[in-house]
């Protein structure tokens, strides 16, 4: 069974950057879309952006898109979102998921392999 850890959260300003990592062990992962999802508290857990298992496609949801980037070193067997031009709305914490399949996708019914614990990302005004 492959687990997932996510690292890199924090707490930075409006507009700083961050990078999550999401290192997988168990298994490679080199042929399984990788999933960011978040949650902020009192809300629905959200898609935010996967990764393809090649890291050639990247799809993003739509207040994200252009300040979020996804890439994958599959040599490490492992995902990243590189995080730009934070804003106070993208608190919350994030996980990432596995896929059972290599393509990216936004519906979150296609990552039903494996999720990380989380890491929480808190961004002030």
């Amino acid at each position: 069974q492959v687990q997932l850890v996510e690292s890199g959260g924090g707490l930075v300003q409006a507009g700083d950057a961050l990078r999550l990592s999401c290192a997988a062990s168990g298994r490679s992962i080199s042929t399984q879309a990788v999933g960011w999802f978040r949650q902020a508290p009192g809300k629905e857990r959200e898609f935010v952006a996967s990764v393809s298992a090649s890291g050639a496609t990247t799809k993003y949801t739509d207040s994200v898109q252009g300040r979020f980037t996804g890439s994958r070193d599959n040599a490490k067997n492992t995902v990243y979102l590189q995080m730009n031009s934070l804003k106070p709305e993208d608190t919350a914490n994030y996980y990432c998921a596995l896929s059972w399949q290599a393509l990216a996708v936004m519906d979150s019914r296609h990552y039903n392999e494996s999720w990380g614990q989380g890491t929480q990302v808190t961004v002030s005004s």
